[in-house]
């Protein structure tokens, strides 16, 4: 299906370098051997292997790079494509960048996105400026405020696609973890004891249960239904809330299902 590669952003994707972003892969050693990461998807290359693509051979790094441009238009234009919760930009700013990465003049700027003042597109420039001295600013002090250890506990990650981004999802791993363990008394691939009432434990039900799908996948409502029956008698109100949430997506008329990435 179409634009779905990932149920939702990694640890992996948050935990990598700046430069590490720009490029759209790590590399990180797994047991004996290096492997290359996509940051979007998380597809894996072995370094030292030999990867094709058409008539022509190409090494792990090489093909990995070429695997973040053909199949997720580069980490420019993926990047643009997060919610705002996540970059903090708004449409007309990413409409900006792309035109300031497209090397347009600020009077092309200001025709091709309708703003029609060049001095609108020097102020947002301005803008866009300051929001990059105070990003640095507040990593560096972010930085150090952590440089001590054991100050906190990781956070659990938020699916991409979440559209309910609030308090809901400021939990820990641990925090997590004691919520599943309370509501699946028979284990993680269990039944569900009740759907509870409160939301932060509700966002980490529905981020459990929505890993019992396939991404890229295309569910029929009756595989949905009996995927979701087997963890809650109250199938309906799983599969609402799951929608509700960005989790899962449809059809209009209900006849295909699929994970929301």
């Amino acid at each position: 299906m179409d634009g779905k590669e990932a149920v939702s952003i990694s640890e992996r994707f948050w935990n990598a370098s700046l430069a590490e972003l720009k490029q759209g892969y790590v590399c990180e050693a797994e047991g004996s051997q290096a492997v290359f990461h996509c940051l979007v998807c998380g597809e894996a290359f072995e370094k030292g292997m030999i990867y094709k693509a058409g008539d022509r051979f190409y090494e792990a790094e090489r093909f990995v790079a070429m695997h973040v441009e053909q199949s997720h238009g580069g980490m420019f234009n993926w990047l643009l494509t997060l919610d705002k919760k996540l970059t903090g930009l708004t449409e007309l700013q990413k409409g900006l960048l792309a035109a300031f990465r497209r090397s347009l003049s600020d009077a092309e700027a200001a025709k091709e996105l309708g703003i029609g003042s060049t001095s609108t597109v020097r102020n947002h420039r301005f803008t866009l400026r300051e929001k990059v001295k105070q990003a640095k600013l507040f990593l560096a002090v972010m930085e150090l405020a952590e440089e001590k250890p054991g100050a906190s506990s990781p956070l659990v990650s938020i699916p991409r696609t979440a559209v309910m981004v609030d308090e809901r999802f400021a939990m820990t791993e641990q925090e997590n973890n004691d919520i599943l363990g309370a509501y699946f008394k028979q284990g993680l691939d269990g039944p569900l004891a009740e759907f509870p009432k409160k939301q932060k434990r509700k966002a980490a039900i529905l981020r459990h249960l929505i890993q019992r799908f396939e991404a890229g996948r295309t569910y029929s409502e009756k595989e949905i239904n009996a995927v979701l029956e087997a963890a809650y008698p109250d199938y309906v109100t799983l599969r609402r809330y799951l929608i509700d949430y960005g989790l899962l997506d449809r059809e209009e008329d209900g006849s295909s299902y699929w994970v929301r990435l």
